[in-house]
């Protein structure tokens, strides 16, 4: 305050006294110098974010002292052109404190001298011509050899295959919502491939199919990931040298690279968010005209792209949680801003919901109402579903079907789990290994239909033959004693005290008997839940449980999946404990019986809404279900900023095309290093600030760009990286590349801080300027060389491995455990 009290009197009394030379003098400490770069068409940041806040800290009342007086000769104007035209709108909260009179007067005494209009349509002619180098540069870099290698490499063995069910609208599972797999299929239709390329396995040559133009679509959108984050960053900071820091970060990492030239789901993630991020950073640019039609557009643009976002992956939720928090944070500034009425920050309350909650889960769910309508065919997904579900679908047994309602002895059926994705119950020829329980035949669950689902149901204490015509048909009641017989093996379903493989404390369920013959353990009694004794058992629509009649345990699938020894398939177990659960209820699907008349089954078809959550809850459990797969290649998320461990997409040998993801080492330990160095920087700037700490305009105008731009980054960050710690599903080294995508934005905003900062430290301007344009152009040429080094990581590499000496890529296994 005593030092602001000092400017203003000095201030007033400009007009008569002489001015003071430069150099140590009265004010000398609070004085602040002013940095101009070359051919820059920006004012320094200082000074624009200095002037701001002095428009919102000092009064009308002393603006108009301090336009009376003379200015002060620390701020008069600089180079001609180096100007900034004030933006309307604030990216972050306004500050309150004082602001010197040198400050405030700047804006004042620059009006009566605007830059001229012809210069003013250069400067924005530069911008877009170097928004437009930046994008020509990163397509050239994403578009290059895109048709190499000509075979499958990695995860487009799935997403290239779920492509083609949509052509084929043939109805699939997957843990990940549909909105990437439906625009890469509609890339790959529009295209000209026919949906015929069956994806088996990696290296599958495409021969003559036509693979690029789902390679190319996700190539589209993985270059424009370049230019979005180029205006985010220019949005936040007003720098265009950090904007172009961080398109080239970006432009020359190998792994944005790779990721962007196959047929896989990041490329799509990754737009959505950088969409998103970019429009909720327009739109709070907007901020001082809410309610005009940008505000309007790019408000709700972002709830579009959140939509996208959240309708690829369910990683897009960590975008959704950094829009809500910046939305939160701004209603509630507007809330505490007295001279807004009630009903205005309504208005804004009711706009948010609107474009931020009700647009996206519009958008969502639509894009749920077009997947279950494209998808109307039977294929491999259809047993993770329920028996209602799959009634629904084209070609599957139970779609305009007429089978028998009630159940009866002799009937062959197929018992389901009523919990999503638990799957039906199966045995096969094979026993459960030594030391795992009695070494009888094994009794899964099972999500595919198979024969071996198939089971037949019998009295408990005969032999005879239900189907013999001689025989009266005999229904199935609650309360029943029956005997399940494996159709295809001819065993018992059984069970006894052994324990089970994987659940303790729970008993082992097998398949005993030779023929149907074996011995009480295979008596169970069948009950329906909340029914009474003595009634039929509906099929699809009763929901049963079994009781073993010698252990008094109930049957039930615990979810967990087996070892190799039982292919993979889920655990059956009986267990004593008595309660209710969903795994241990199940319904009849499949029901054969000629004695018996057959109903329709189009009455059991579900709602739209029952389908949409039957579907996500399927997804959930197989998201957390998901195990690796043979001779693959997991990580930890400790492992992922520092580049630990690549990922082999193609070729393993020195006669294969090997194609290998691995970040662009510079770019990310640069990364690393600017994370470290922020919050470190950072909180000093933050705690000299909270205390007072009288800062030199450009310092003080600086920081808040880096405090609040930088942290709105930051944020972005950590909510894409820290939430995969917590969990529980198989983890692969691409789910650091959204995390990746804000920490090389953070980087841009940081060094071209921290170099204006060491340029503004220097008394001489031209040693300023100096050293800013060899920093800013070291850190450029440091990342293109680096690319030129490490880019047959992604275009491919042939030959001999990095081991060897004769190997191009020798000296570059900077780590050992980088396996290319």
């Amino acid at each position: 305050m005593l030092c602001a009290t000092s400017r203003l009197l000095a201030a007033r009394t400009a007009t008569a006294l002489p001015a003071q030379p430069r150099g140590r003098g009265p004010g000398a400490r609070c004085r602040r110098r002013e940095l101009h770069f070359p051919g820059h068409p920006e004012l320094p940041l200082g000074d624009f974010l200095a002037g701001r806040l002095a428009r919102s800290s000092v009064s009308a009342g002393r603006r108009a002292i301090l336009r009376r007086g003379r200015m002060p000769p620390a701020v008069r104007r600089g180079p001609a052109g180096s100007e900034l035209r004030p933006r309307r709108g604030r990216c972050g909260p306004q500050v309150t404190r004082a602001v010197g009179p040198d400050v405030a007067a700047e804006p004042t005494a620059r009006s009566p001298k605007r830059p001229a209009r012809g210069s003013r349509r250069f400067e924005a002619a530069g911008r877009w011509t170097l928004l437009a180098l930046v994008t020509l540069l990163a397509f050239a870099t994403r578009f290059h050899r895109l048709d190499e290698p000509p075979h499958i490499c990695w995860d487009e063995t799935h997403f290239g295959k779920m492509g083609s069910y949509y052509i084929n609208r043939t109805f699939f599972f997957d843990v990940h919502p549909p909105l990437g797999k439906m625009l890469i299929g509609l890339a790959g239709y529009l295209s000209g491939y026919d949906g015929t390329f069956l994806f088996q396995k990696p290296g599958d040559k495409y021969e003559h199919h036509n693979y690029m133009g789902m390679r190319g679509f996700c190539a589209f959108l993985g270059s424009l990931l370049v230019p979005f984050a180029y205006l985010t960053v220019l949005e936040l900071s007003k720098s265009l040298p950090a904007a172009l820091l961080t398109a080239a970060l970006l432009t020359f990492d190998t792994g944005c690279l790779t990721l962007s030239q196959y047929i896989l789901l990041d490329p799509i993630l990754m737009f959505f968010i950088m969409a998103a991020m970019l429009s909720m950073v327009k739109y709070n640019s907007c901020a001082d005209r809410p309610f005009s039609a940008p505000w309007w557009f790019w408000l709700s643009l972002t709830g579009i792209n959140l939509a996208g976002a959240l309708g690829v992956k369910f990683v897009g939720l960590f975008i959704i949680l950094q829009v809500g928090w910046n939305t939160i944070s701004d209603l509630w500034h507007l809330f505490g801003d007295l001279s807004l009425s009630v009903v205005t920050v309504g208005k804004h309350l009711t706009a948010r919901i609107l474009c931020l909650i009700v647009l996206p889960l519009t958008l969502y769910t639509a894009t749920y109402a077009v997947h279950f309508m494209v998808l109307n065919k039977s294929g491999p997904g259809d047993g993770f579903f329920s028996s209602a579900f799959q009634a629904r679908l084209s070609g599957n047994n139970l779609h305009n079907a007429s089978i028998p309602e009630h159940l009866a002895y002799g009937s062959v059926i197929t018992v389901k789990n009523v919990r999503m994705a638990m799957g039906y119950l199966h045995s096969h020829r094979h026993l459960y290994p030594e030391g795992i329980g009695a070494r009888q035949q094994q009794v899964t669950t099972y999500l595919h239909k198979d024969y071996n689902n198939l089971w037949i149901i019998k009295k408990h204490n005969t032999n005879a033959d239900p189907l013999d015509p001689s025989f009266p048909v005999e229904f199935v009641r609650h309360g029943d004693i029956i005997r399940l017989e494996h159709k295809e093996t001819s065993r018992n379903l059984h069970s006894h005290y052994h324990e089970a493989p994987l659940t303790r404390k729970h008993y082992q369920v097998t398949g005993y008997g030779i023929n149907g013959t074996g011995d009480s353990n295979d008596f169970w009694r069948i009950e329906v839940v909340n029914r009474k004794f003595g009634n039929r058992i509906k099929v699809l629509r009763s929901r049963i449980r079994l009781i073993h009649l010698v252990t008094g345990c109930v049957l039930g699938s615990s979810g967990k999946v087996l070892p190799k020894w039982g292919w993979e398939q889920l655990e059956v177990t009986c267990t004593p404990y008595l309660k209710e659960t969903l795994n241990s209820i199940w319904n009849v699907e499949d029901h054969i019986n000629p004695k018996l008349p057959n109903i329709s089954l189009d009455v059991l078809q579900p709602t739209f809404p029952e389908i949409l959550l039957e579907s996500h809850m399927v997804m959930i459990r197989g998201n957390n279900g998901l195990k690796p797969k043979d001779n693959e290649f997991t990580s930890k998320p400790w492992h992922w900023p520092i580049n630990y461990q690549g990922l082999r997409f193609s070729g393993i040998n020195d006669t294969d095309f090997r194609v290998y993801l691995l970040g662009n080492p510079v770019v990310w330990w640069l990364n690393l290093l600017s994370i470290a160095l922020y919050l470190l920087l950072g909180s000093i700037i933050a705690v000299a600030m909270q205390r007072g700490a009288c800062l030199p305009a450009e310092v003080e105008g600086l920081s808040q760009v880096l405090l609040q731009g930088g942290g709105q980054l930051l944020l972005g960050w950590m909510l894409h990286y820290f939430p995969f710690f917590l969990m529980g599903r198989i983890l692969y080294f691409h789910h650091y590349f959204p995390a990746m995508l804000f920490s090389s934005m953070l980087t841009g905003i940081l060094w071209d801080t921290l170099l204006r900062l060491c340029a503004w430290s220097l008394a001489s301007s031209s040693l300023a300027r100096g050293i800013y344009a060899v920093g800013l152009l070291s850190l450029l040429l440091g990342t293109a060389y680096s690319f030129y080094l490490f880019h047959p990581l992604a275009y491919g590499m042939v030959g001999p491995l990095a081991q060897d000496p004769r190997s191009p890529m020798a000296g570059l296994r900077w780590l050992e455990s980088w396996d290319f």
